[in-house]
């Protein structure tokens, strides 16, 4: 049977909006739209994206209404290769100069006052680091949201702690959706075939072109992102970073910003707004979403969604664009505290937040059913052990086979805690509120008789009624050659209620499956692979051996009384 595969092409220019088609250095013609162009020189807000800058997905022609009511000139382009603009579809490719070039057109028209900034979500937060990089002086500020200045073709590369970061099934399955040539094409890909990359092949075949980049995750190829300094490296400029507690990219997102608030010169421009939504910015309050919240759908829902996109924005944007405020106005952190309601703090983590470590006990019952093994206080005196299976034919099901937007359905993990080839280790319930309010680890002593072995922590709410929601997730791919070592898992930041009578539970699995690409359970490549073998992990515990979670919790009482 064919498989079936619809190409997406651009959405009409709105009228209110002017496109350019802007030449690049290289001869190259971008196309961008200009919106609230006005006889008098004004700020501009510059957006550079890969998804049709036209389309409902990213509802700029309603995003525009916001900033040019407020006096900025907002310019939105496609970038190189994508819908309306010419140039080589790959991604993560040429964005340092085509946005310096872009920014120095933007400061030659007769409607900018010379001064830019820069706003978006992933892709187009990537463009805004990659401005960065190229260190235009017109460029004042930016505000990435739900991003990282470590992509490359189909990863958001980040430190896991220990091991490299398995590979991201859903990211190379985009980059073989998206990043083909000037559009996109949707089809869904039988990813249980064998080897998987036939999958790919006969997709390729059907549309009668490769992705480049998906050729590269293939291969193992890296593609160095900027051409120029390391963002970190460049001249520092004010940075609102947006980040989503349940973001997928929220681990990288939040180490960029843990960096730079720790740099020279960045240090003092560095500002955090933290919600509890994740990428496709979904709230955990709306979680799982009704059609009347559902802001992909619903032209009110989409509405309200737009008034916390664009809000903060536009408040860093008046102080360090217009000088309208004084930069003491912002908050240096402003987080939300899942099922509370919003904080202010002067830093990340909040300086009365402390680490409280968790330790993994009764070990023989942690392959389950839920309660399964124990969080405790301490460790054990005495040493335990568990094995815990990776079947390539029976794999882990991911919670959801989207992750960037996890809280649309909000899925119940129980099942999957359940099951017995995965571990989980539980925590007693609590009569008094536990705020969780920065990074949190898994530190597990495993090892494995496979080579390589992929381990995946999640860390979950269990609620009275014994349903299981994500708090936070992690994971990374082990060497068993490296021994039997003390593996760090960074399962990312958060601020998180767990409310009376709810229990913490983490999960420990070696697959999962299909956001991640299965493990070939050899040194041979995964993609290629026809015959993936099984392999047995062995997680130790006890004081020789402390696996533990490592949590970052607020003093009990400390947000009570404040007000949202």
């Amino acid at each position: 049977m064919s498989l079936a595969v619809e190409r997406v092409t651009p959405q009409p220019v709105p009228p209110q909006a002017q496109q350019h088609m802007v030449r690049m250095r290289d001869g190259v013609l971008l196309a961008t739209d200009v919106y609230g162009a006005r006889p008098d020189p004004a700020p501009t807000v510059l957006v550079r994206l890969p998804y049709d800058k036209n389309s409902r997905y990213v509802f700029f022609e309603k995003v525009a209404e916001r900033f040019t009511a407020r006096g900025y000139v907002m310019v939105v382009q496609d970038v190189r290769g994508k819908f309306r603009s010419q140039g080589e579809t790959l991604g993560w490719t040429g964005e340092v100069d085509d946005g310096y070039d872009t920014i120095e057109w933007v400061t030659h028209q007769p409607w900018s006052n010379g001064l830019v900034g820069m706003f978006g979500d992933s892709y187009y937060g990537f463009t805004q680091w990659s401005a960065v990089a190229g260190q235009h002086p017109a460029l004042r500020a930016i505000v990435p949201r739900v991003t990282c200045t470590s992509n490359g073709p189909g990863v958001a590369s980040y430190d896991t702690g220990s091991g490299r970061q398995p590979l991201w099934l859903e990211g190379a399955d985009y980059q073989a959706h998206h990043w083909i040539d000037n559009d996109s094409y949707e089809y869904e890909a039988d990813l249980t075939t064998r080897p998987l990359i036939a999958a790919y092949e006969q997709a390729f075949a059907v549309i009668g072109k490769r992705s480049a980049g998906f050729d590269l995750i293939v291969g193992g190829i890296p593609l160095p992102p900027y051409n120029g300094p390391h963002p970190y490296d460049a001249r520092p400029v004010p940075v609102l970073h947006c980040v989503g507690w349940f973001d997928n990219l929220g681990i990288a997102h939040m180490r960029d910003y843990t960096e730079l608030a720790r740099r020279p010169g960045w240090s003092a421009v560095q500002y955090l707004v933290a919600d509890t939504t994740d990428h496709e910015n979904y709230f955990l309050e709306n979680a799982p979403v009704t059609p009347g919240t559902d802001h992909m759908a619903d032209e009110a829902a989409l509405d309200t969604m737009l008034d916390s996109y664009t809000g903060p924005a536009l408040e860093f944007f008046d102080v360090f664009l217009k000088g309208s405020a004084r930069p003491e106005s912002l908050p240096r952190v402003r987080w939300k505290l899942g099922h509370v309601g919003w904080r202010t703090a002067t830093a990340w983590p909040p300086p009365e937040a402390a680490p409280v470590d968790l330790y993994l006990g009764e070990p023989a019952a942690a392959t389950g059913p839920v309660p399964g093994g124990r969080l405790d206080a301490a460790p054990s005196s005495g040493t335990g052990s568990v094995e815990w299976r990776y079947d390539p034919d029976d794999l882990v099901p991911s919670a959801t086979e989207n992750t960037f937007m996890l809280l649309r359905d909000h899925p119940d993990e129980r099942p999957t805690a359940d099951r017995d080839d995965v571990l989980v280790f539980t925590g007693p319930a609590s009569g008094t509120p536990l705020d969780l309010a920065g990074p949190v680890h898994a530190v597990l002593h495993v090892d494995s008789t496979a080579p390589t072995f992929d381990v995946f922590v999640r860390l979950l709410d269990l609620a009275p009624d014994g349903t299981a929601r994500l708090i936070v997730r992690g994971c990374a791919q082990l060497d068993t050659a490296d021994g039997a070592g003390e593996a760090e898992i960074a399962l990312g930041h958060t601020g998180y209620r767990l409310r009376p009578g709810h229990r913490l539970a983490l999960v420990i699995a070696s697959s999962d499956f299909p956001n991640h690409l299965p493990n070939s359970g050899s040194t041979e490549n995964p993609w290629l692979t026809v015959t993936p073998k099984a392999s047995l992990q062995t997680l130790r515990t006890g004081r020789a051996h402390p696996s533990r979670l490592r949590l970052t919790v607020l003093p009990a009482g400390a947000t009570r009384g404040e007000r949202p």
